[in-house]
């Protein structure tokens, strides 16, 4: 029995190893209205990455709750970047003159850095800590996911500036 507890055991912790090393967000840069934003920029705040497209449904009820959350964590160390999939930039664009956005969007009209996060589903949201290493990921969207999502940033904010 014992060894079988050994082989567990080291199989637990290369797993770890391999999670850990995984969970480091590749240092993209995406294309914005502003200009290219390389996401290692970022580092020492703690980033909301979000995948969203124009299709989807539940992106429409995020955006206003992302300006909620730029509104109030922005001047504390807190930026928010929602990446469109739309291959049509148009598209994007016409979503974004209906669901205006007081954050960062950018463009990845040919899904590089979604295949690379493995993204599912739409929206799919990565809470990045000031490291650089996904804390948190979230598929999906609905006003139940708002307290949670809430939670986890004001766990990344410094001490003392959470709302």
């Amino acid at each position: 029995m014992r060894p079988f507890r050994l082989a567990f055991a080291a199989l637990l912790a290369l797993l770890f190893l391999a999670t850990a090393a995984a969970a480091r967000v590749p240092d993209f840069t995406f294309n914005t209205d502003r200009g290219p934003l390389a996401l290692k920029s970022l580092r020492g705040k703690v980033v909301y990455l979000d995948y969203w497209a124009s299709w989807c449904g539940p992106c429409r009820r995020s955006f206003p709750f992302m300006n909620e959350l730029q509104a109030r964590y922005g001047d504390k160390g807190f930026v928010i970047v929602a990446v469109t999939l739309d291959q049509n930039v148009s598209e994007a664009r016409r979503f974004l003159a209906r669901y205006p956005a007081d954050f960062i969007v950018a463009y990845d009209p040919d899904g590089v850095t979604s295949r690379a996060l493995q993204v599912r589903g739409m929206p799919t949201t990565f809470l990045i800590d000031p490291r650089g290493e996904i804390a948190w990921s979230h598929a999906g969207f609905s006003d139940a996911d708002k307290s949670k999502i809430e939670r986890e940033i004001e766990a990344l904010l410094p001490a003392g500036t959470t709302v």
